[in-house]
This record gives C-alpha cells, structure tokens and sequence, in this order.
C-alpha cells in the first residue's frame, strides 16, 4: 500500500500496488495536488508493479558468448598443427589472439594459405565447443609486402539488428511470452514452460548468423 497526504487540507490519495494504480490515476489526474506531485511518480508505481509480476513468471536470457579461453586453446591447437604440416613447412604462417579486441588475426604467404589457415581455425574452434558462425571473416583478404592477412572477429553479444529479428520471430510466433532487450541479449518471460522450450527451439533453428546460448534460468 503506498500512501500520499497533504496535512494542511486533509485530502490523501492511497493506492495499491497492483495494476488497479492505474485507473486511481486516471481519476485523480486533474486535480492540482496531483499535478504537483507529478503524474511520473504515479506511472513508476503502476511500471514497477507490472514488472515486479513479470519477474515472478519463469524466465531465461538469450545470450551469444564465446569463452576466450576456448578461443585461446583452439588457437594453441592450430598453430601446433600448422607446425606439423608438410604443406605448411618454411612457410610463414601464423594465429594471433587479442583478447581485448576478440579479434583472430590469421596471416601467411598468399590468400589461398590464408583460406587454409582458416579453414583449420574453424576445425579446431568446433572440438572447443564454438561453433564456425561465431567467428566474423571479413570478405576481403589484406596483402601487406610478402603475407596475406585478416582480423577475424569473434562475435561477443547480439548486435542490435539480430535483436530486432529475434523479438519480432517471437512475437510473429503467437507464443505467449514476451521478449525484452537487455543490453546485448533477451529476456523471454512467460508462464508455460512449454512456450519457453518452444522460442528456444525456434532460436536455435533461425538463420540468424551465430550461435545463442540460455542462461539465467528462473522458475
């Protein structure tokens, strides 16, 4: 129960917090009492209630994270082959992880190399558990003096265009849930459990562009 009063005219609005906040608003928008303790402090009521009952309600977070430590041994274990490989030998080739950037930066003597480089890279990021879509290659290969290079990106978080699509699948599905952005991922809230498995699927089924993950699951 949230209780406002005015001493010296004795009036005193009491609301309950639930979605019935919203009518006494409604009714008691024009009076100038109301005006001046502002008609936001009355919505916030009404939001934060809503979301207190949302909260209740199973939930989980769409997210898409690659652990760098898994990118880091991927990396280890396709230099360790490269250095084995007869087709490779005397060659200048070579894998480099920035973790600050979360970048791969794959180099050697020709573009063609370069392909080969990568393809290895993937191979071994999928026995780490992460999957090829997670790894951005840009189209063009750099030429630089003698080598060939590019900055493949390891796709940390869904970018807000794939956000987009994804709240829109959801929401085109019927299922009744509801999907919310949260910085880089989403929150889907709803009360079967059934319709939560089903936007799981369904997401995991997209063609969407990278790997996502659920986590944060609550009853």
């Amino acid at each position: 129960m949230f209780l406002l009063t005015r001493n010296h005219s004795g009036c005193s609005i009491r609301l309950s917090l639930n979605c019935a906040c919203c009518c006494d608003y409604a009714q008691l928008r024009d009076t100038s009492w109301c005006r001046t303790v502002g008609y936001l402090t009355l919505q916030v009521l009404c939001f934060a209630s809503k979301m207190k009952g949302e909260e209740k309600m199973p939930s989980f977070d769409i997210v898409s994270e690659v652990d760098l430590q898994e990118a880091r041994n991927a990396v280890d274990n396709a230099s360790r082959e490269v250095e084995s490989r007869f087709d490779f030998r005397n060659v200048e080739a070579s894998f480099e992880l920035n973790d600050a950037r979360k970048t791969i930066k794959v180099l050697s003597e020709s573009d063609f190399q370069v392909n080969q480089l990568l393809d290895i890279l993937r191979a071994k990021l999928l026995k780490r558990g992460i999957e090829g879509s997670s790894l951005d290659v840009p189209e063009n290969i750099v030429h630089s003096g003698k080598t060939w290079f590019v900055e493949a990106k390891l796709k940390q978080g869904i970018e807000s265009a794939t956000q987009k699509k994804i709240v829109k699948m959801i929401k085109d599905s019927k299922l009744k849930v509801q999907a919310q952005i949260q910085g880089d991922e989403i929150r889907v809230t709803g009360k079967s459990r059934d319709d939560l498995q089903a936007v799981m699927a369904m997401v995991r089924g997209g063609d969407l562009g990278q790997p996502f993950q659920f986590k944060n699951f609550r009853d």
